[in-house]
């Protein structure tokens, strides 16, 4: 049994945690006041990176991300193994994390201050963004046998995936969340601040485990809600238009409304508001913009493919691997 915290946890040191970390990004700031930045090249271009690739800035960045990475995973291995009960209180092995966490957070402000260059030099833009649009998709999966996909109504044979990845999400959220950490260096642009808040966050509910704080369902719904309105915030910045960040934020609305708000204790009368407030609101976008009201219904069901598309692709690799270890066992 894994050994307690005298201390009970409170949500809002987590909250004033993080605060303190942006404060030290505000206030280490600038970051990048003596780079020229090459132009924009497209969609699959990533600005915030030095004009030419520069070792130190690789081997820091690798280097940082790779303990911060390895470091994670050892703790929630450890965590798994000591099967304690959840509880109120935090584990040992939540304040290490909690620790490891800002030390690396720390680390990152450091090594972008002096090298600047995060993983973008290296990497795809669209792993970082991948990675966790990935994650959410899984939540919506292991959330279904609780909440439900559509409206409160829950598709079966997604049961199995869900237990499953209940079971080892903790490895591929941590590598998601560290991994777009260390992707983007630190910066003091609206949007920049917005990701590294959210994404320090993530870090907390990722420190939290076996706690009753990381199954608060209010905690974690806003969570998930909040990765539509960052992404609305980078996009108001990015494209100075209110079209692209109102379709962020519609399409997280509409997710809302279809499942998430289920996962919340909301009265019959709470819900039919919000579904009327949502309806009126993608009436109001489709007077406004009317071209981009085009796609809003298309960019709402492309989530819950991505969503299936990705649960077969779970149950496929459970298949190869229930078969490589039916193979093993009779070669023995």
């Amino acid at each position: 049994m894994a050994e307690e915290v005298a201390i009970e946890y409170r949500w809002w040191w987590g909250l004033l945690g993080c605060a303190a970390l942006i404060g030290v990004v505000m206030l280490a700031g600038p970051y990048s006041a003596h780079i020229e930045f090459l132009p924009d090249q497209g969609a699959s271009w990533y600005y915030w990176k030095l004009p030419e690739a520069s070792l130190p800035a690789q081997l820091t960045s690798w280097v940082g991300y790779l303990c911060h990475q390895l470091s994670m995973w050892a703790i929630i291995y450890y965590a798994v193994q000591a099967k304690p009960n959840y509880s109120k209180k935090l584990h040992r092995f939540n304040v290490l994390a909690l620790a490891v966490n800002a030390v690396f957070v720390v680390l990152h402000i450091v090594q972008t201050k002096i090298f600047y260059d995060g993983l973008a030099q290296d990497t795809s833009i669209f792993s970082s963004f991948g990675s966790v649009v990935v994650m959410l998709f899984m939540i919506f999966i292991m959330e279904n046998k609780r909440r439900g996909l559509f409206f409160g109504k829950k598709v079966s044979f997604l049961f199995s995936v869900g237990d499953n990845l209940k079971r080892y999400h903790g490895y591929y959220f941590s590598w998601a969340i560290i991994y777009t950490f260390w992707y983007h260096p630190i910066e003091i642009t609206i949007g920049h601040l917005a990701g590294t808040f959210y994404t320090i966050m993530l870090m907390l509910q990722g420190s939290l485990f076996f706690t009753r704080s990381h199954t608060n369902r209010w905690w974690t719904v806003s969570l998930e809600t909040l990765f539509s309105v960052h992404g609305a915030l980078v996009a108001y910045f990015m494209s100075k238009t209110g079209a692209s960040a109102s379709m962020f934020l519609l399409t997280g609305l509409g997710a809302f409304t279809i499942t998430q708000m289920y996962g919340i204790p909301l009265t019959s009368l709470q819900r039919r508001l919000i579904l009327v407030f949502t309806l009126a609101a993608f009436v109001v976008f489709g007077f406004l913009e009317a071209a981009e009201a085009q796609r809003l219904p298309i960019v709402v069901g492309v989530r819950y493919v991505g969503i299936f598309i990705l649960a077969l692709l779970l149950m496929l690799l459970t298949q190869v691997f229930l078969w490589f270890n039916r193979r093993k066992k009779v070669t023995l």
